[in-house]
């Protein structure tokens, strides 16, 4: 099943999280606006930790806690997937 309205980025980016947090969830069943904490997808501080290496590893965006946007860039795959568009250097 395709999200709709989901980007190209953001399914790629939702099968690195289902994959990097070992989640069972089916990628396309996460919601580009739908929250990735708490009542979302109910991914905590380690989750974040293990998906900001990821992203490093494979997109080349350096995620850092001290960021002040750290809480809005995890707050939902479409964040996450545009601040990754606009900083990514692979």
């Amino acid at each position: 099943m395709e999200q709709p309205g989901a980007s190209l980025l953001e399914r790629d980016l939702a099968k690195l999280i289902v994959q990097t947090l070992k989640l069972k969830t089916d990628p396309a069943a996460i919601e580009p606006e739908a929250a990735l904490f708490g009542e979302g997808l109910g991914l905590d501080s380690i989750d974040a930790l293990e998906l900001s290496l990821a992203i490093s590893q494979t997109y080349g965006y350096q995620l850092k806690s001290s960021d002040p946007q750290i809480k809005t860039i995890f707050s939902s795959l479409r964040a996450l997937a545009a601040a990754i568009e606009k900083n990514r250097t692979k």
